[in-house]
């Protein structure tokens, strides 16, 4: 189809150190007291045509990553390069004019649509704002279908208000409008944890699917282990605002090093004949970002903890040219 046609370019996305603090304030002057880490030196690379799974429990800061690159949120510190192309620096019209390369399918597909919008309106929104060729009404009617019929839904879809759609079509629409004005990079932010399990299966092979035909690159937020070893090809394990381990999809899943990446895995449900897995049990809660433990930043909840931990944060050790891990023990 045309709409499969205009994705044939691909992008790519690299993150270095990239940071993003939200300041403290106390007192009737407001002053600055301190800052919430909730994205705290993260890098990451994504390439063309592939799917990043940005993987950890609530309150990590996954969310607050996706929204960063998008510069949805400001950036405290660090590099987003696209296409070679420095993010941050960028403002105004030069930012508006990269809206398009990179979109985003946020976690609720019930909130995310407006409901005063009929589905053609939601659709065409975005061409119309961001696409010169598609400010025609008749054209971009056509497109409209075009990407309704992609994502399953039948043309005349386009008539109709958000609330007369299932939570799964709901999430169609969604990723049909982020398709509409030819991304090379989408963000997906939990794109099936509100919806039926069987429902997920669906928008997950309809994502897949549509990776195959159009080529673009997904960064995957997820705490669900099961997702990604379907539709990931590298993984990044993240804890309180930093990556601790990343790789391949394969390096990441079947040779977890990591003493969290291995907690994460070793709590998907599965069905064992032999019943020698025992899920790791890791104690206490989630520390606050804006008073982050000293040394590791796991230590406090680690069953494999040492002195060594307590001292100060793990560099990265490299065990081999894509897996990487943050741990003492590895050192």
């Amino acid at each position: 189809t045309d709409a499969a046609k205009t994705l044939g370019t691909q992008g790519f996305l690299a993150l270095r150190d990239l940071k993003i603090h939200f300041p403290i304030r106390k007192g009737l002057l407001k002053r600055t007291v301190g800052h919430v880490k909730a994205v705290d030196g993260v890098s990451l690379n994504i390439a063309p045509g592939r799917t990043l799974a940005l993987v950890g429990e609530s309150g990590c800061g996954k969310t607050t990553v996706g929204k960063g690159l998008l510069q949805l949120l400001p950036v405290t510190g660090g590099s987003i390069k696209f296409n070679g192309q420095e993010l941050t620096t960028l403002s105004g019209s030069a930012l508006r004019k990269t809206r398009a390369a990179m979109q985003i399918v946020f976690q609720d597909p019930f909130a995310s649509l407006n409901p005063r919008m009929r589905v053609g309106e939601i659709i065409g929104e975005g061409m119309m704002s961001l696409m010169e060729d598609a400010r025609a009404a008749a054209v971009r009617d056509a497109k409209v279908i075009e990407w309704l019929e992609l994502v399953g839904l039948p043309g005349d879809s386009r008539f109709k208000y958000p609330h007369e759609f299932s939570g799964g079509q709901r999430q169609r629409i969604a990723i049909a409008r982020a398709l509409a004005v030819n991304p090379k990079l989408i963000v997906c932010d939990e794109p099936t944890s509100a919806l039926d399990v069987s429902v997920q299966a669906q928008i997950l092979n309809l994502l897949k699917d549509l990776q195959q035909r159009l080529g673009v690159s997904y960064l995957f937020i997820t705490h669900n282990i099961g997702v990604v070893e379907y539709l990931a090809h590298d993984v990044a394990v993240m804890y309180l605002g930093r990556i601790v381990e990343s790789g391949t999809a394969e390096e990441v899943l079947k040779t977890p090093k990591h003493p969290y990446t291995q907690a994460l895995l070793s709590a998907v449900p599965r069905v064992e004949l032999d019943g020698k897995t025992t899920p790791i049990k890791v104690g206490g809660e989630l520390p606050s970002p804006a008073n982050p433990p000293q040394g590791c930043h796991f230590h406090p909840r680690c069953p494999q903890v040492t002195d060594a931990c307590r001292g100060t944060y793990p560099s990265e050790t490299s065990l081999s040219a894509t897996h990487r891990v943050r741990c003492v023990l590895l050192q």
